[in-house]
């Protein structure tokens, strides 16, 4: 899934697997019915092969879009872009905010989210109701910083704070 493109003695396979600092969860947000505002939550459920327990999205067929989650500091550039203070993170549609942790460095890792365990599964692009919801410009002032979508390989707790790192950290 992106790690097996690079021999891990090549320069570049080394520095894809060299360490990623750790983040946290900043919010949580599920919505119990399509096109539904989004309510924020101070923890989830996360289940395997099915999504944030309460979420509209929620899958029995153990899809690729199980957990979407983005980066506060993508939200700030984008806010950036489009002339404003900040985004609400509701607006854009993903379920998990994380900080301190570039969510482009998790590719073709498995990684936890407080008690759960993800694989990455793709990047989350932004869609044409990002013009809806937050103005003109904000399908572009997202590209290259929606986020990433991911599966829930083993179902956990994950609670505002709790850390966000790759599995491998673990060992």
């Amino acid at each position: 899934m992106g790690l097996d493109l690079f021999p891990a003695e090549s320069p570049l396979g080394r520095l894809m697997r060299a360490p990623a600092r750790a983040g946290r969860v900043e919010w949580i947000g599920v919505r119990a019915v399509r096109r539904a505002a989004p309510t924020a939550i101070e923890g989830a459920r996360l289940v395997a092969g099915r999504g944030l327990e309460g979420d509209h999205y929620e899958t029995r067929r153990n899809g690729p879009r199980q957990a979407t989650l983005i980066a506060a500091e993508d939200l700030a550039a984008a806010a950036s872009f489009l002339g404003v203070a900040r985004l609400d993170p509701g607006l854009l549609r993903r379920n998990i905010v994380v900080r301190g942790i570039n969510l482009m460095a998790l590719k073709g890792w498995r990684f936890r989210v407080g008690g759960a365990l993800l694989e990455w599964t793709g990047e989350c692009e932004p869609c044409s109701r990002m013009e809806a919801n937050l103005g003109p410009g904000a399908w572009n002032a997202l590209r290259g910083r929606g986020g990433i979508t991911a599966r829930i390989l083993e179902s956990g707790e994950a609670r505002i704070g709790d850390a966000v790192a790759r599995a491998d950290a673990e060992a």
